[in-house]
């Protein structure tokens, strides 16, 4: 079995290319959509260079949490996380074909993003 790419990042945020598809982890899970959008933005722009691309993407969303699920609308998160992408994995979130928003327990708080080109 192939180990995964390591993580980048040193802080909340890391992310890595699986195959074609890059991934965002981000630690713990606040009610507070709004503050998601400038914490992935600055990691993009001072921590993992990515460069965006044109065409289709396909782009999910797993908010994973321990215990009770936190009252935050995925809506909403969906919005600041494809803001906060913008310009690093894609020019604008009018390329985005398929988006895939889900709430589930696991064993840690955290938001993962997985987006791809289609």
């Amino acid at each position: 079995m192939q180990d995964a790419p390591a993580w980048e990042g040193r802080g909340k945020v890391r992310a890595r290319w699986e195959g074609d598809a890059l991934v965002v982890a981000i630690d713990g899970v606040t009610t507070q959509a709004k503050y998601y959008k400038p914490l992935v933005y600055e990691f993009f722009r001072k921590e993992f260079r990515a460069r965006p691309a044109w065409g289709d993407f396909h782009v999910e969303i797993v908010m994973e949490h321990v215990g009770e699920a936190p009252r935050l609308d995925l809506d909403n998160l969906a919005k600041a996380l494809l803001d906060a992408l913008k310009g690093f994995v894609f020019h604008d979130d009018h390329q985005i074909a398929r988006l895939v928003c889900e709430r589930r327990s696991g064993e840690r708080d955290r938001i993962v993003v997985r987006a791809w080109a289609i």
